[in-house]
């Protein structure tokens, strides 16, 4: 039977429609979705069904109202003082209360993740587009002397890129933070990070050194667990800590989400086990896709790989006909600002499904 598609949705989200709105429950048991872009392997078989157990009684009980508690589990597992994490309601939430009270002038580059673009209001943003000729790299110092000479007071730089995944050493972004300190703020969003390698790239370690920064991540990409909306952000500034966690609600987090905070340090093991062997799928999804003939792939330091489809089929062609065809969800990036269309994102599900994507896909382009 024909998979119907309700390719409406596509004009209605700067966001990628749930694979259940598209084509109902029932199909979508049967899609790979590789635009979901989070570990596969973790939380763990256990962790979920511990999870399980404990959910009657979960759902039943207030989360704690002292950030503090929540904050001291995750900043265990992160090695970083508690005092200076603000655990919000997924990243989205700490996104736009940083984006509508803190910055009074922001450069982004584009294309970028949308959120960004979404909840900054059009006087106060300025766009940064990238050059498609030069596979949309950011150059940091480049950019630095944008925001300069546009006096903004505030950037955005988002390590890996989000579609891209262009990856910037610790050394890099901090060569670009010691050009900034004249900005009142440096947003850096390490939603993928923890995938760009085995030793993990991260600014955490000096963010107390610099005090315009504040560092943003996404729990639904790292951590898999898009549905209990978790993320956070660090800062070395204290008073940036405290606006952030006064405009927070009081209860922003569910119980069961702070329950699988508490379950953090002692899965430690288990989470960095299934970082590593999400890199290692990653890599192999990145040589295979670079023997596509048709396709110009783009390098990654993330769990996600974009390409530019080069044989005249547009994203939103492919992505359908892989949907329609493969049973196979892919990102067509071609609604993102400052993108063209003719790039498609996929990420990482585990290397049998990311083998029968290439396979797909290798068909296709040859066919």
């Amino acid at each position: 039977m024909t998979m119907q598609v309700n390719e409406a949705l596509f004009a209605e989200t700067t966001h990628s429609p749930s694979l259940v709105d598209l084509v109902g429950f029932e199909a979508a048991k049967a899609v790979i979705d590789f635009c979901f872009i989070a570990n596969p392997y973790y939380p763990t078989v256990e962790m979920i069904e511990e999870l399980a157990t404990q959910l009657p009684h979960l759902i039943k009980a207030y989360p704690s109202s002292n950030p503090r508690v929540s904050a001291g589990h995750l900043a265990q597992v992160l090695h970083v003082d508690p005092a200076h994490l603000i655990i919000g309601n997924g990243a989205t939430e700490l996104i736009t209360e940083i984006c509508h009270d803190l910055v009074p002038s922001i450069g982004v580059p584009i294309p970028t993740f949308g959120e960004y673009l979404e909840k900054i209001e059009p006087a106060r943003l300025r766009l940064y587009p990238l050059d498609r000729d030069d596979n949309y790299r950011l150059h940091l110092d480049q950019y630095g002397a944008w925001t300069r000479a546009e006096q903004l007071r505030a950037a955005l730089v988002i390590n890996p890129h989000n579609p891209t995944g262009q990856l910037f050493s610790v050394a890099e972004m901090e060569a670009f933070l010691q050009q900034a300190t004249d900005l009142d703020l440096v947003i850096v969003d390490e939603s993928f990070i923890d995938f760009a390698a085995e030793e993990v790239p991260t600014l955490l370690p000096v963010a107390a050194t610099y005090d315009n920064l504040v560092i943003v991540r996404s729990m639904s990409k790292h951590c898999g667990v898009p549905g209990l909306r978790l993320g956070y952000a660090y800062t070395g500034n204290r008073a940036l800590v405290s606006r952030l966690r006064n405009a927070l609600p009081t209860w922003n987090i569910n119980t069961p989400a702070d329950y699988y905070l508490s379950m953090l340090p002692r899965t430690d093991a288990e989470y960095h086990a299934s970082r590593r062997r999400v890199i290692q799928d990653v890599r192999l999804l990145y040589r295979e896709l670079c023997t596509i003939d048709g396709i110009t792939v783009y390098p990654t330091g993330a769990n996600f790989v974009c390409f530019r489809v080069d044989n005249g089929l547009t994203a939103r062609q492919l992505q359908r006909q892989l949907l329609v065809e493969h049973q196979m969800y892919v990102r067509d990036c071609s609604n993102k600002e400052g993108m063209d269309q003719y790039h498609i994102r996929v990420a990482s599900q585990g290397r049998a499904n990311d083998l029968a994507l290439v396979a797909a896909l290798r068909e296709m382009m040859t066919g």
